[in-house]
């Protein structure tokens, strides 16, 4: 098995407070939100999000290219922010990495951002890069995953760097100001974390994992490609489906490992939103205080949040202590989860 050297984040400068997002729609409909509306964004459990540019950036008409140019210029400094982060944390240089596994969904560049971070970065000419697109909300679960998978199968490679980044502020088109235009406002953020992770035993150990996609899902959460970007495809029905269908899923996993609920540390969940918060406590019976925090002071990163609450876990949790489960929602219908042993 392979495990969790350390995890280092990396976020934005410019700060979005969640009492600016009721006026600012305000002053871009011409006309105060619906009231049931202006209730939803205020009530989404966020204080502030850490956004690429300044508000104003996102009501201004621009092409594809243009958001394409930034998203290079801003996810390419967050992801070397972060994956040097981690790897002074792990207390290892660059060229002991031996694979780059990078997931993002909200933009994409080719050649890869790990691709031009390697001789800046001083990482050695043979590692191998890992380019993941797709996995949005899901992809910090998924992500620990198949990195673990990978360290574990390149014994003696050295370790992997896993780094999520997601420039949520940047893929929707703000111009249409359709509710789920207004929602995205409301939510989504930006942000960036990454995970070293070495082969073998050792604190922070993970696995076993499990992930599901469920059938007749696909309209609950994705991308339609839109005119100057992604347009946001999501369901009101996901904290009803953590009820219905995730909670069942984690049972399951766990009993394959001969565990419960009750013989678990505080899970990290991601967080979604307020809603989703509220209906994974109540799944879980009981607070989940790190989840809601990172949801409360960056919003919803999409597939970095995960590793951030997980941070926030292992830095307070004594090794040999009850294992914490990491639960993710993303499109496909896709759950995932997986066990970290301290």
């Amino acid at each position: 098995m392979a495990h969790i050297l350390s995890i280092g984040t990396a976020v934005p400068p410019h700060i979005l407070p969640q009492s600016d997002v009721v006026p600012i729609l305000t002053d871009a409909l011409g006309h105060a939100p619906p009231p049931r509306l202006a209730s939803i964004l205020t009530n989404t459990g966020i204080a502030q999000r850490h956004i690429a540019e300044d508000i104003g950036y996102y009501f201004r008409p621009r092409r594809a290219s243009e958001r394409a140019a930034t998203f290079e210029r801003v996810a390419t400094a967050l992801w070397e922010q972060a994956a040097q982060d981690a790897l002074d944390r792990a207390g290892l240089a660059p060229a002991e990495i031996g694979t780059i596994v990078t997931v993002c969904t909200t933009g994409t560049l080719t050649p890869s951002i790990p691709s031009r971070a390697l001789q800046r970065m001083g990482f050695a000419p043979t590692t191998r890069t890992v380019p993941v697109f797709g996995w949005g909300c899901a992809g910090g679960g998924l992500g620990l995953s198949l990195a673990a998978t990978l360290a574990d199968a390149g014994r003696g490679e050295g370790a992997l760097l896993l780094v999520c980044v997601e420039l949520c502020s940047l893929a929707y088109d703000h111009s249409s100001m359709e509710k789920k235009d207004l929602v995205a406002l409301a939510l989504f953020s930006d942000g960036c974390a990454a995970a070293v992770i070495a082969p073998g035993d050792g604190p922070n150990r993970l696995g076993p994992f499990a992930q599901h996609c469920w059938p007749d899902t696909i309209p609950m959460m994705g991308w339609e490609i839109g005119d100057t970007g992604f347009d946001l495809v999501l369901s009101r029905d996901i904290p009803r489906f953590v009820e219905k269908d995730f909670a069942p899923f984690c049972d399951a996993f766990l009993a394959s490992q001969s565990l419960s609920r009750a013989d678990l540390a505080e899970p990290a969940c991601h967080p979604g939103g307020g809603r989703v918060v509220e209906a994974l406590a109540a799944m879980f019976g009981r607070d989940l205080p790190a989840t809601a925090a990172v949801l409360r002071d960056y919003g919803n990163m999409s597939s970095p949040t995960v590793l951030f609450i997980l941070d926030r876990l292992l830095s307070r949790r004594a090794r040999g202590g009850e294992p914490v489960l990491v639960t993710a929602l993303g499109p496909g219908f896709t759950g995932t989860a997986a066990l970290v042993h301290l």
